[in-house]
Formats: C-alpha cells, structure tokens, sequence
C-alpha cells in the first residue's frame, strides 16, 4: 500500500496544479474588460487610487506633479489590479522618467496592508467622532496629529514616544534630526516645528505613527553612507523609493566567493549601525533575507524595509545613566520554529550604551547554520569549500556570534568573524 503513496501524492499535486491554471484562466475570463483596461490607464495619475484625497491623513505630497503628469507608471504585472490579492504588503515596481534623464526602475510602497490603512482610518475617525467611518480631511484636525499647531515650536519626546519603534525611546536631538530632515516640505532644513505648515505636520505625525519607514529613510539618507534605499518622495499614501536590486535570497545559492563578500557586508552594516560617529545606535527588529536587496552594478548590500528600526540615543543614555546603562548587554538566543524570529527587549535596547543585537540579528537570521527562510537551513554561508569546512574556524564564528558560549562571546566573534570574512573575501578575489 505504501509503495503507491509517493505515485497517488504525485496525480494529486498535478491535479491541484490544474485546478490553480484553470483557475487563473477563469479569472482572466472574468476581468477581461478590466485587463484591457488596466494596460490603457495609469492608474497611478488617479487622485483616489493613490488616496492623495485623503491627504493630510497621507505620507506627503512632494513627488505628486510627478505622478500626476504620468511620470510614473507601474510595470507589466504591477497594472493588473485582480492580483492585488496576493500583494499583501502593497509593494510595486514602478516605472519614473524624466525628459533628460531617460526611464529607471523604482519601488513604490503604501506602507502597509489594506487592512492596516483601513484601520488607521478607523481609528482616526473614532477618536475624533466616536464613529468608524467620517469625513476623514475633517477628523485629522481633531486628532492628536493636530495638537502640535504652529504655537509649538518643537517636535519633543513626551509627545510621540512609543508611537513607534523609532521613538520607542527618542531623544531632542533625534526627533531634531527628524523634522530637519523632513522632506515633504518645500522649507526643509529647520528643526522648528513651527516652520511646518499644519497639514505637513500632520502628515509628519502620521507617518510617525503609521509606519515610519520613510522617516527613518530620510533622517539617515543613503547619500550619506548609511545602508537604506533611497528615499525619493511621496504622493498620497504611495510612497515611492530608489530600486536597489534584487533581494538577498536570490544569492543564497551564489558562488561561495560571492556570498562570502555579502556576509562581510552584512556583518559590516551591524557595525555601522550599532557604534557610528553621531553616537545613535540602530537596532534592526526584522531581520530576515527579503529585508536586504543587491545593487546589480555594485554588489552593494541595502536594507530594503526600515519600518522595524529602534533608534536609541547613546549620548542621552550616558547623559541620564539608566540602572547598568554601562553594563555589556548579551542578546539571549532562543530556538524557534519560525523564520526569522529574534528574542530582544526594547527597554533594555534603550538603556544601555554597549548591545551586541545587530550582531546577533545578522548572525542567527542570515549567516549561520540556524538561520531558516523559505524551507532552507544552514544560512547564506551554507555548503563552504571542503578546506574551510575542515578547518572549522568559520564554523565556530558563526556558532559563537549566534549562539555565544562565553560570557560577552559574541562581541568577540563578531569582530573576528569580519576579519575572517575579508580575509576569505580577498582570497576569494
């Protein structure tokens, strides 16, 4: 009976393949008139699909003469509106050209699901009217996204701590940082909230609030070296960013020289991230191979989804000297049956100067024999040259950065674990 098992499971996959083709066939059917029309229009130009017509409860306007003079369209797949069921987080690839410059790839994003921007309406509506549904222009200026009105002259802790992860714990001179960076203002350069105008701050403290990718995009800009996409404006609640390449697990099987120089990468952005010049540590939350992107040109790893991002002031934290603020703290290693799922505390990632987070993040989600993402185990280093495996060095890096057996362990191997990394990057070359 058994020996019939693997030929029976065989006829049903094909059988349920069928019925996903027919299926489709029968959806085309049905959305033929849509699908023509889909390919004639750039929906992209339409004030209601973009939600520019709910702005100042938007992400900002700065990029809409763009939109609105067909400058973006979304590519082939992007048009067709029935398949939007399975683009669950609203990203699209879109493309934005301009008369000198040619055509270029770009990422837009409405910052989350359809539901999610379907609750934040609710939610809107409910503090200002008590009901789920409003005139919503209306009920943004009965919000607490209106209380900062231009008689407030800065943007301050109190207000907007744990709105997000990017306040979880925000100092003055971050959410300085912040406003002064704003860019969906024509007057940006000023920390003064005041130089604001009302509907900007609002959409400031929506996207705070909402998802506040685009800010952290903005505050810590990739033209200045630090490992985001580009941030390129917004329109309504699309945003749109800088196409990096493709995402990093589509080097998962890449030649061992390749994912070599990637790991190095990686290990580099913990570094960079975690003890840099202006003192703010950035803690990576979801860390996982869909969150990173390759620039086909440069090889240059970026992170992709910055929405998961605590920034902690160092220099506050040593200012106010929290309990054991001076203390090493180690991330506990958990087992887990999940993808990519990390164990931290956001107090403790706001209150101590030394945290060994983005290296354990990087470590246990991407690089070592503990790291799972679609099925696949044993990490972007997985399967190494037969000399290396026999030496073991690697191997135990990686084990001890992940897993660490020694007290402060991971702090050593992680620094290791980069000079190794360029040393089998260089001879790799």
């Amino acid at each position: 009976m058994l020996r019939f098992l693997p030929l029976k499971l065989g006829r049903l996959y094909r059988c349920l393949k069928l019925l996903l083709v027919v299926g489709l066939f029968v959806i085309l059917l049905m959305n033929t008139h849509n699908l023509f029309a889909s390919f004639q229009k750039n929906e992209l130009t339409d004030r209601r699909f973009i939600n520019l017509n709910k702005c100042p409860a938007c992400f900002g306007t700065s990029w809409c003469r763009k939109f609105m003079n067909g400058q973006v369209s979304f590519e082939t797949w992007g048009r067709l509106r029935f398949l939007d069921v399975f683009n669950v987080k609203n990203v699209y690839f879109a493309q934005y050209g301009e008369p000198r410059e040619g055509t270029r790839r770009i990422v837009l994003k409405r910052l989350g699901s359809n539901q999610e921007l379907a609750d934040i309406d609710q939610k809107i509506c409910k503090r200002a009217t008590g009901r789920p549904r409003c005139d919503l222009i209306q009920a943004m200026y009965k919000t607490e996204f209106a209380r900062l009105n231009g008689d407030v002259r800065l943007l301050t802790p109190e207000v907007v701590e744990g709105w997000s992860d990017l306040v979880q714990c925000p100092s003055q001179r971050l959410l300085d940082r912040v406003v002064r960076r704003y860019a969906e203002t024509k007057d940006s350069g000023s920390f003064l909230l005041k130089n604001l105008k009302d509907t900007e701050r609002m959409q400031l403290l929506m996207t705070l609030a909402f998802n506040p990718e685009p800010l952290v995009l903005q505050s810590f800009p990739s033209d200045e070296g630090w490992p985001f996409a580009k941030y390129l404006g917004a329109c309504g609640r699309m945003v749109a960013v800088n196409y990096v390449g493709e995402e990093l697990w589509s080097f998962y099987n890449a030649p061992w020289g390749k994912r070599v120089d990637l790991a190095k990468q990686l290990m580099d952005i913990a570094e960079q991230l975690t003890n840099n010049d202006f003192d703010f540590a950035l803690y990576l939350l979801d860390v996982s191979f869909d969150n990173f992107a390759v620039g086909p040109r440069d090889g240059k790893v970026i992170i992709v989804d910055a929405e998961n991002v605590i920034v902690a002031d160092k220099r506050l934290i040593k200012q106010n000297k929290p309990e054991n603020y001076d203390v090493w703290y180690e991330s506990k290693f958990e087992e887990c049956d999940k993808e990519a799922c990390l164990s931290f505390s956001k107090d403790i990632l706001c209150s101590r100067v030394t945290v060994d987070h983005n290296y354990y993040a990087i470590c246990q989600n991407l690089l070592s024999k503990y790291a799972t993402w679609r099925g696949a185990t044993g990490g972007l280093l997985h399967d190494p040259p037969a000399d290396i495996a026999k030496d073991g060095h690697l191997e135990a890096l990686l084990d001890e950065c992940a897993n660490p057996k020694k007290r402060y362990g991971r702090f050593q191997a992680a620094k290791e674990l980069r000079e190794y990394l360029m040393q089998l990057s260089s001879a790799a070359r």
